[in-house]
């Protein structure tokens, strides 16, 4: 069947996900609409890593973002895990494994990441901003989305990538309660440099019920994180400023102390670790979800913007040329949800073994991933960074 015009989609979010969206829609001949909540638009002072896996994902529809994060990110070959002091448990190596696959690993700072997916898109490509979803019909012709303010879009899709707290989640899944991960979270970005933080460094550093990560995103900054358990539904409750991380730090690697002392204290981000129960159903009719909104996952496994613009991806595949776009939307999600909700699971599963707090247990933990044979590590690496995914 011969299509006059063009289907149009409401992109409800304009984090990474709905960059992507709007970026891979347009390359499959869908016409875009984003609406984004905030007055500006904030990418957030933190960043991500975006594993391989996106980059090849992206490049299945000819859109090569390589360039833009070599200029504005930094590769990382390794990933050192090391004892709270920064001695070694492990070294993953993923520059083999990248030169394999042809797409490399980066460290990125978020608004850089949303430049490069801002240049995919194109630069005449407008986002309202202030725009605040409140709700959404979708019917046999069509779906229309109504704001805070009053006003109303009308489009032929709509995708909901309204990150963690999605409007459009909340009106498919009711009264969805976040799932506590049960540790609470402290970010930063920051002008650093360490004898030990070479080009291209990255390392978790593991303590009992603690871990820090430590990563160079390029142009001299780099990105940390600290986590700390807590009682079962408390991390929304602790609070803790710099003087307190820098007590909680106290006595690990000279590299993390120092990060934390040279951060100023405004620019610490405190973060609630959650996911949510898996979805077994993102939409109906001529709606779906796409990133957070859909699969909202802890950070252990550095997955979360990668498995956003894979969806991207897919979603663009199957709404390209398409008639009968309900039905596209539902084998989206068809072909979307094991891999998602695999990896949602093995973030949680992963998170807490690197949580452990015992003596025995963390010791044991630590010795395990010592000892694993890297054929198995690599293997498990390999599943998770190839696209498309293996059978």
């Amino acid at each position: 069947m011969t299509q006059h015009s063009p289907h149009k989609a409401l992109i409800i979010g304009a984090g990474i996900g709905g960059l992507a969206a709007a970026a891979t829609l347009r390359r499959a001949g869908v016409e875009v609409q984003i609406f984004e909540r905030a007055p500006e638009l904030r990418p957030g002072t933190t960043a991500v890593s975006l594993m391989a896996n996106a980059i090849l994902a992206l490049r299945a529809l000819d859109i090569d973002i390589a360039p833009g994060l070599d200029k504005r990110g930094e590769v990382f070959d390794e990933l050192k895990f090391l004892t709270k002091r920064g001695r070694p448990i492990r070294t993953l190596p993923f520059r083999e494994l990248a030169d394999r696959l042809g797409a490399s690993n980066y460290a990125v700072h978020r608004a850089d990441l949303q430049q490069t997916l801002l240049d995919a898109l194109g630069n005449d490509q407008a986002i309202e901003l202030n725009a605040a979803a409140t709700g959404f019909v979708s019917g046999d012709d069509g779906v229309e989305v109504t704001f805070e303010d009053g006003r109303t879009a009308s489009g032929d899709v709509l995708i909901g990538a309204d990150g963690f707290n999605s409007a459009i989640r909340r009106q498919v899944a009711d009264a969805d309660e976040p799932r506590p991960g049960n540790y609470a979270c402290w970010l930063a970005t920051v002008p650093f440099s360490h004898p030990r933080m070479t080009k291209g460094y990255a390392a978790h550093y593991w303590g009992r019920g603690q871990r820090f990560g430590l990563a160079d995103i390029g142009h001299g900054r780099a990105y940390w994180w600290g986590t700390k358990n807590v009682p079962v539904g408390a991390s929304g409750r602790l609070r803790r400023g710099k003087e307190g991380l820098t007590g909680l730090f106290a006595g690990w690697a000279d590299e993390v102390q120092e990060a934390i002392r040279v951060t100023p204290e405004e620019t610490i981000v405190r973060i609630t670790a959650q996911d949510r129960p898996f979805l077994s159903r993102w939409g109906s009719g001529r709606m779906t979800l796409l990133g957070d909104a859909a699969h909202p996952m802890l950070v252990s496994l550095g997955q979360g913007a990668a498995l956003a613009i894979e969806d991207a991806v897919v979603l663009a595949q199957h709404l390209k040329g398409a008639t009968d776009l309900s039905a596209a939307l539902r084998a989206y999600e068809d072909e979307r949800r094991p891999r998602t909700e695999a990896l949602v699971g093995a973030a949680r599963a992963l998170s807490e073994t690197e949580q452990l707090e015992g003596a025995a247990s963390s010791r044991l933990r630590d010795l395990y991933f010592r000892f694993v044979p890297l054929s198995k590590l690599t293997s498990q690496n390999e599943a998770v960074l190839t696209w498309p995914p293996l059978g």
